[in-house]
């Protein structure tokens, strides 16, 4: 008998927050390797903001999910069926797998990785995308210096919290801003920022007054909207903001652009964006930076794991939505 393949395909383009007709629950014989290829059993699904993006029509930095096709998903899986001389069953592998149980590669875009060495779902996370995401978007765009103000937004997400502690490792002053207070509780015990500040029961621009009376060097942006606007106000003269995402605008059918980027213009700062795939020729470097400062305990990581079979991935995608989530959102499919 063959292995039933259970995909999760996109069926329609959201207007606003994805709904359940959205999605097509799909079934398929799971294929086969040919020469070159190998079968992955996919174990974690990585469930990312970016993916609202991926479901729209239009040019941006990677082209979109197409209608009827599955679901562009970063994940970790094994390798259960070989026909590839670089890759032998039994092996853990990382690659863009997509949201289904199984699937053929020909090991472009793959890497292995060892879970003796951390957890599956940490290559997901601090050991994965959105830990060289928050490297390269800290180190190569937003250039802190030792003793500068870093402000953080989504400050106990993926992204977010990996960029705080890196800011930390290497000497800045770190404010994290986040939602509620056992996130920031959070973000100040767990990841070792010095001050955060709850949006939702704060003044943001207010208390970046008190936590950052010199202005901000860097802002690392993760949600945009109005707390980017609160932080726009705060900038020091030269600042770099980063702009990575803009999670309370993915949702919106009239999205909310800076009202306050004249503010760019006064303090001389700058603005630019960072996508994770400039740096593929780096990867190697960021992931063993992270990896040894991880080792040496500088670095914590922290996985919100939801174990659950394919169907759950739009349940669980709205998880982010919702600001439910606690540093890196990963969907278990199977041991």
């Amino acid at each position: 008998m063959s292995t039933i393949n259970r995909q999760i395909r996109l069926a329609a383009r959201p207007v606003g927050e994805p709904r359940p007709t959205d999605w097509e629950h799909a079934e398929e014989p799971a294929g086969q390797p040919g020469e070159g290829e190998f079968l992955v059993q996919v174990l974690c699904l990585s469930i990312d903001p970016a993916m609202r993006g991926w479901m729209n029509a239009g040019r941006s930095y990677i082209r979109p999910v197409e209608i009827g096709e599955v679901m562009r998903a970063g994940a970790v899986g094994r390798v259960v069926a070989s026909r590839h001389p670089g890759f032998a069953v039994g092996d853990h592998v990382s690659g863009t797998f997509g949201v289904q149980e199984y699937c053929v590669s020909d090991g472009r875009g793959v890497t292995k990785v060892d879970p003796a060495a951390a957890p599956l779902p940490t290559y997901l996370g601090t050991l994965g995308m959105s830990g060289l995401t928050a490297y390269f978007g800290l180190i190569e765009v937003g250039r802190p210096e030792p003793g500068q103000t870093v402000v953080v937004s989504g400050a106990a997400g993926a992204v977010g919290s990996v960029v705080g502690q890196i800011a930390k490792i290497l000497g800045c002053r770190v404010i994290g801003i986040a939602g509620g207070e056992a996130k920031c509780r959070m973000v100040v015990d767990e990841f070792g920022f010095d001050a955060a500040i709850d949006y939702q029961s704060e003044d943001v621009r207010k208390a970046l007054r008190e936590h950052a009376p010199d202005g901000v060097d860097v802002y690392f942006d993760n949600v945009g909207g109005d707390v980017l606007d609160a932080v726009l106000l705060r900038l020091a003269r030269g600042a770099r903001v980063v702009v990575c995402g803009a999670i309370s605008q993915y949702n919106s059918t009239k999205p909310q652009g800076p009202a306050n980027y004249l503010s760019l213009l006064v303090n001389r700062a700058s603005m630019t964006g960072i996508v994770v795939f400039d740096y593929a020729d780096r990867y190697a470097e960021g992931i063993a930076q992270m990896a040894a400062w991880r080792a040496e305990g500088r670095l914590k990581s922290m996985e919100d794991v939801v174990s659950g079979s394919v169907a759950a991935f739009p349940e669980t995608l709205m998880r982010l939505f919702r600001g439910d989530n606690r540093g890196k959102l990963v969907l278990k499919i199977a041991d």
